[in-house]
């Protein structure tokens, strides 16, 4: 896994790379002071995943997040930022983030991020989704939704990604493979037209699924 590491703080840069570089099989190919910095950094290594602070100066993470999303789409970013508020979550979601992370995240928390998102799988902190979560929870509740023609496997399957569960634990929990899973996992984001976990969860909500 080739990952850019782009943060406006040296200490923190340095201390990613000492962190990520003793992740099996993770390859720090690029740091980056700020937003500007990671997008020539991902132009030019082609990274499978970059790992984005939001406060910097002269491009901030969100911006760069849109711009990496939009013309380097098969490189993912994830958020690793002090910022766990409802406006910056938003952001970064919309921008294309497909994972979030607040800086308290421990070394296993950093590798599940890393590892998901290579995968092209969404991960959230803990506070960040319980955040999300009770933010979509507070709004009144919509009819379930079947114009889209979720099968009664997909619908469950939506339900407990909103739960918060990985795929191997969504095999496990109905029986099937994890195989199996990723399918309809696939399907449900054709059909709901969401992009990542993070937009199926909201889609979830919405429509009054949980």
């Amino acid at each position: 896994m080739r990952v850019v590491i782009a943060d406006d703080q040296a200490l923190v840069r340095d201390g990613l790379v000492t962190i990520c570089e003793r992740i099996a099989g993770v390859d720090v190919v690029a740091v980056a002071s700020d937003g500007e910095e990671a997008v020539r950094a991902v132009q030019q290594y082609a990274p499978d995943v970059v790992l984005m602070d939001l406060r910097m100066p002269r491009l901030d993470g969100i911006d760069a997040t849109r711009r990496i999303h939009a013309y380097h789409p098969d490189t993912r970013v994830v958020v690793l930022t002090t910022y766990s508020d409802d406006e910056s979550i938003d952001a970064a979601l919309a921008a294309g983030a497909l994972g979030y992370l607040t800086k308290d995240a421990s070394k296993a928390d950093l590798e599940r991020a890393l590892r998901a998102a290579h995968a092209g799988q969404s991960l959230l902190d803990p506070v960040v989704h319980s955040r999300l979560i009770a933010r979509l929870s507070a709004r009144p509740p919509a009819a379930p939704v079947t114009d889209e023609g979720l099968t009664a496997r997909e619908t469950e399957i939506l339900v407990l990604i909103a739960g918060g569960l990985s795929n191997g634990q969504i095999a496990r929990e109905l029986f099937i493979s994890e195989s199996t899973v990723k399918t309809h996992i696939n399907r449900i984001f054709t059909k709901t037209g969401s992009r990542d976990r993070a937009q199926a969860v909201v889609y979830a909500h919405r429509h009054g699924l949980t």
